[in-house]
């Protein structure tokens, strides 16, 4: 099974710009609470960082962007959201992104993966 993390933002240079000055100035209305958990403003926290070293499952990181042009039957889909692959690569939503805006730390984010 592989892991799909699917963030609530575009991938590029002005994108990620625009990213960390939307979580300086107004970080309560930031659009991406799996961002959030996982990295501060420049960079993956370390938990996060040990969590995927230490993972057994293979794990995908993907902004929206790239999620939709490389999974466009799934053009519905609401953003961040955690998926899974099942039999041939189709994808189930493993952690809905209503259940990733209730999570507030790596430590219960990890708690509702795999093992």
């Amino acid at each position: 099974m592989k892991i799909l993390f699917v963030y609530n933002a575009d991938k590029g240079l002005m994108n990620r710009l625009f990213d960390i000055g939307h979580k300086l100035i107004r970080p309560e209305t930031y659009s991406c609470q799996l961002c959030s958990i996982t990295h501060d403003l420049l960079r993956e926290k370390n938990e996060w960082t040990q969590y995927r070293n230490l993972s057994n499952h293979e794990l995908e990181f993907l902004h929206r962007d790239e999620f939709l042009k490389k999974y466009p039957a799934n053009v519905g889909q609401t953003f961040p959201v955690i998926l899974k692959t099942i039999e041939d690569n189709q994808i189930e939503v493993l952690i809905s992104t209503e259940v990733i805006n209730q999570i507030s730390s790596i430590e219960e984010l990890i708690q509702c993966l795999p093992k």
